[in-house]
C-alpha cells in the first residue's frame, strides 16, 4: 500500500501545539514509509476562516520544518462535489431531510435529560411520508440533512495505536447531520464528518492520523465510506496532550500556539524535538535529544502510548537549552542579530558580535535571553541594590579612579584579557586591598550589579565597544 497521510488544519485561529504534533507524527510516518504527507485547509467555515490563520498554518509547519509534497487542499473549494455525494446518500436511502425546528430539538433533549438519558436525536422525520414533508415545506420550515445510524449497528476498526475499536450505533447521538438548514430543494453547507470522508477518498488518503478526540467521528465516517462504497483508510488515535493539572492544554495554559512558542525564543529544532517525545517513546539506546530528520528513520505507532501526554516547561526549557548550546557563534548571532536591531542596537562589527553570543551563549535557555543578557553591552544599565552599596564604599572610588588613570595609556580598541588581568592584579597591590574587592568594585561600576557573565571577558567587549571609561567615570 502507498502511504498517503494528511493534515486537514481549520483556518480559525493559530496552528496549536497539538494540530503541529499531528502534524509531526504524519510526517514522521510518512517519511519512515517513504509515503506522502499531504495538506489540507478545511475553510468550510466561512465566517471564522482568515487568511492570516492559513498563512500561520503554513509559517508554522515550515518553521518546524514539516514540509508537504503536494500543493495543499482547499476543502471550500470542493463543495459542488460534496453536495453531489450527499444528494447520492438522498438518492440511495442513506440520508433523509429532517424538519424538527430548534426548538423542538432542545425540548426533545430537555425531556432526555429530565429521564436520566444522553441527549440525542430520536429520528422522528427518518421516515416521513410525502405528505407529512409537504406540510412542512409548507409551513416554510428549512430542513437539514441527516444520515441513518442503526441503534443495532456495530462499527469495528483496528487502530495502529489502540488496537480492536468497536462502537455501537446506539451510541453515536442518533442520526447524523452532514448538511445544514437550506430550502427544501436544495442543499445546504456540507458539514464536518462528511466532507472529511468526501476529501479523505478524493485524495487517496491510506492512514488517517489523528488526536483521540476523533475516536466517535472516526466511528461515524466508517459508516459513510461503507454507505458510498469507499475504501477505508487505517487509522491511528494519537494521545491528547494535558497540562500539569491533567487536563486538556489550553489558551488558559499560557502559550498554545506555535507563532506563540517562536516569539517567546524557542528553537524550531527543539520544539519539534520535544512535540515527538509527546506521546512517544524512545526505543532504547536512543537519546532524547535528536533531530526530526534522524529519528524519521525508527519512528513507530508501536511507540505511541494510548496515555495522554503531559505537557512539562522544564522538559522543553532542557532541549531548547541543548540546542542554543550546540549552535555556533555564527548562528546564534544570527538569532540574535534580528533582535537586537528591533531593540536599536547594532553591532560595531561582527567578530565583537560573535564574542557576546560565545559569552552569553552556555547560560541561555531561550532565545530571547540573550536580549536581557546583551542589554548591558549596549545601553547604561542602573544600579541595582547590591551595585550601590558596592560603589559606596570608599576603597571602590580608589580603585576605580586607579583603573580609570591606567585605562588612559592603553588603546581601547586593542584592550586585551591580558591587559584587564594585569590591571586588576596592579590594583590590588597598589590599592593595598583584596583581588575580590577590586573585581566587585569594577563589576558594579560596568554593569550595576554584582552578578554577570564572566568578568574579563565582559570588560573587552565593553572596551572594544568604547563603553568601560564611561561607565567607570560615573562613580569617582
Amino acid at each position: 500500500m502507498k502511504v498517503r497521510v494528511r493534515l486537514a488544519p481549520s483556518p480559525t485561529g493559530t496552528l496549536h501545539l497539538g494540530t503541529a504534533r499531528t502534524a509531526l507524527f504524519n510526517w514522521l510516518f510518512a517519511k519512515k514509509e517513504g509515503g506522502t504527507f499531504l495538506l489540507r485547509i478545511e475553510d468550510t467555515d466561512i465566517e471564522r476562516s482568515k487568511e492570516e490563520y492559513i498563512k500561520n498554518i503554513y509559517d508554522g509547519l515550515e518553521w518546524l520544518g514539516i514540509n508537504w509534497d503536494e500543493s495543499p487542499t482547499i476543502q471550500s473549494e470542493r463543495v459542488n462535489e460534496h453536495k453531489q455525494i450527499i444528494k447520492t446518500l438522498i438518492d440511495k436511502g442513506f440520508a433523509y431531510k429532517c424538519y424538527a425546528s430548534e426548538s423542538e430539538l432542545d425540548e426533545m433533549r430537555e425531556t432526555q435529560k429530565k429521564n436520566g438519558l444522553a441527549p440525542k436525536y430520536d429520528n422522528r422525520h427518518r421516515n416521513l411520508t410525502p405528505e407529512q414533508e409537504a406540510e412542512f415545506i409548507n409551513a416554510g420550515r428549512e430542513p437539514v440533512i441527516r444520515f441513518k445510524i442503526s441503534n443495532q449497528k456495530l462499527i469495528s476498526w483496528n487502530d495502529l495505536i489502540r488496537g480492536k475499536m468497536t462502537w455501537s450505533g446506539k451510541d453515536l447521538g442518533g442520526d447524523m447531520v452532514i448538511a445544514r438548514r437550506a430550502p427544501a430543494d436544495l442543499i445546504g453547507d456540507p458539514l464536518y464528518n462528511l466532507v472529511v470522508v468526501a476529501d479523505d477518498s478524493a485524495m487517496q488518503i491510506s492512514h488517517v492520523i489523528r488526536g483521540e478526540d476523533h475516536l466517535a467521528n472516526t466511528a461515524k465516517q466508517i459508516l459513510l465510506y461503507e454507505a458510498l462504497d469507499l475504501n477505508i483508510p487505517i487509522f491511528a488515535h494519537t494521545p491528547l496532550i494535558l497540562n500539569s493539572e491533567g487536563k486538556k492544554l489550553s489558551k488558559r495554559d499560557g502559550v498554545t500556539s506555535i507563532s506563540e512558542f517562536k516569539k517567546m525564543g524557542y528553537t524550531s529544532e527543539a520544539m519539534a524535538n520535544y512535540m515527538t517525545l509527546l506521546g512517544w517513546s524512545v526505543p532504547e539506546g536512543i537519546n532524547e535529544r535528536f533531530k526530526i530528520s534522524e529519528i524519521s528513520e525508527i519512528f513507530s505507532f508501536k511507540k505511541v502510548n494510548k496515555a495522554s501526554a503531559k505537557f512539562d516547561w522544564d522538559k522543553l526549557n532542557w532541549l531548547n537549552s541543548q540546542v542554543i548550546n550546540e549552535m555556533s557563534a555564527q548562528t546564534l548571532l544570527e538569532n540574535l542579530d534580528p533582535l537586537f536591531k528591533e531593540n536599536g542596537w547594532y553591532l560595531p562589527n561582527q567578530e565583537w558580535g560573535l564574542h557576546l553570543v560565545t559569552l552569553i551563549g552556555p547560560s541561555m535557555v531561550l532565545i530571547n535571553d540573550g536580549i536581557n543578557q546583551s542589554k548591558p553591552f549596549f545601553e547604561e544599565p542602573e544600579l541595582s541594590n547590591d551595585g550601590k552599596k558596592q560603589l559606596v564604599i570608599k576603597e571602590s572610588k580608589v580603585i576605580l579612579k586607579y583603573i580609570l588613570e591606567k585605562l588612559e595609556n592603553l588603546d581601547a580598541a586593542l584592550f586585551s584579557k591580558d591587559d584587564a588581568v594585569g590591571l586588576i592584579k596592579d590594583a590590588t597591590k597598589d590599592c593595598s586591598v583584596k583581588k575580590g574587592l577590586v573585581m566587585k568594585s569594577i563589576r558594579a561600576a560596568l554593569f550595576g550589579t554584582l552578578n554577570g557573565p564572566d568578568l574579563i571577558q565582559s570588560w573587552v567587549l565593553l572596551s572594544r565597544f568604547s563603553k568601560d571609561r564611561t561607565r567607570i567615570s560615573r562613580f569617582i
